[in-house]
């Protein structure tokens, strides 16, 4: 017979609605599930459809895994912006106006569709080429490790990548590189400069909107769900063994500590998926002086940062032509 407390815990002091042990087994076996298995989205954009000529890519990763992409030169111009994307979406973004995407987030008012290309179309109006891929397991790229999510130490490898194929591209070999690296991809780049970091003694500069670690995003998920926040070692532990990774061992936090390029973090502040604790401990960690970090205010939604961009480039814009003119 199952039973239920009235009310459990949360890290912010309040109380939620506590559930039955099975029905809270089942939801920490779905989220677990999640960092094995989910819905490829569609490449659901093209670049052509904002007049932009642009080149199907593929290149390998570092370890092989054949990564897919665009790219889309700006003529006369020798700066190239790299750009990757947030988990579940691609180098298009994310159709989560439709099922079955618009689950992974729509609870917390993240239904909407973001569609990557008009960011695209504004880097080139702004004078960059740019070349923009899909992380492994995402998209068009190739699958790998099993199948296995690890929010950025698998998938830094595809960054390495991205970087070698740029270098030895006839057209690309010489220009000045910027990385716009969000969410997982902002992760997985600053893993990827803990590994080599020489990799990315020539790059100029990154712009990284909404890195997370997912030990809080995962804390927030259980606040909403009402599941009371001990039961995250539970949750580990089925992560574990379905990733052999930890969910400490997800966290960026440590890995900022390896970033040596100038580098501007954005985040919505009272996003419903993180707390704003957790990106200004990344940005803290950050060891050099060229950095800095703003709040979008006014809105929970996490997809309001992802469309930040297309919406107020100015800063993101002033911050790739100060170090790569």
């Amino acid at each position: 017979m199952t039973t239920a407390a009235s009310t459990a815990p949360t890290t912010d002091g309040t109380q939620a609605p506590s559930l039955p042990d099975e029905e809270i087994e089942k939801i920490l076996e779905t989220m677990s599930e999640g960092f094995v298995q989910w819905p490829r989205a569609p490449i659901y954009h093209r670049p052509d459809e904002a007049g932009l000529a642009y080149e199907d890519v593929t290149f390998p990763s570092e370890d092989g895994v054949p990564l897919e992409g665009w790219y889309i030169p700006a003529e006369g111009s020798n700066r190239l912006i790299i750009c990757n994307h947030p988990r579940w979406f691609n180098r298009a973004g994310l159709p989560s106006h439709l099922a079955p995407w618009s689950k992974f987030a729509g609870a917390t008012g993240n239904d909407f569709e973001i569609n990557f290309v008009p960011d695209y179309k504004i880097l080139h109006g702004a004078g960059y080429n740019v070349l923009s891929y899909d992380l492994r397991n995402f998209g068009q790229s190739g699958s790998a490790n099993g199948g296995v999510f690890s929010v950025g130490r698998f998938e830094s490898r595809d960054v390495i990548g991205s970087l070698q194929y740029a270098r030895s591209r006839a057209e690309t070999a010489d220009m000045t590189i910027g990385l716009f690296s969000r969410c997982v991809g902002g992760n997985s780049t600053m893993y990827a400069m803990e590994r080599h970091p020489e990799a990315f003694e020539d790059v100029r500069c990154m712009v990284s909107p909404q890195p997370l670690s997912s030990g809080v995003a995962l804390e927030r998920a259980l606040e909403r769900f009402g599941i009371p926040v001990d039961r995250l070692s539970d949750l580990d532990e089925l992560i574990f063994r379905k990733t052999s990774f930890h969910i400490d061992e997800f966290s960026p936090v440590p890995w900022a500590k390896s970033v040596r390029v100038p580098t501007l973090l954005y985040q919505v502040r009272d996003d419903l998926y993180t707390r704003p604790s957790d990106i200004q401990s990344m940005f803290d960690n950050i060891p050099i002086d060229e950095k800095d970090l703003f709040w979008i205010e006014g809105t929970t939604r996490r997809w309001d940062g992802y469309a930040y961009f297309q919406r107020e480039p100015t800063k993101i814009l002033e911050w790739f032509d100060k170090y790569m003119t």
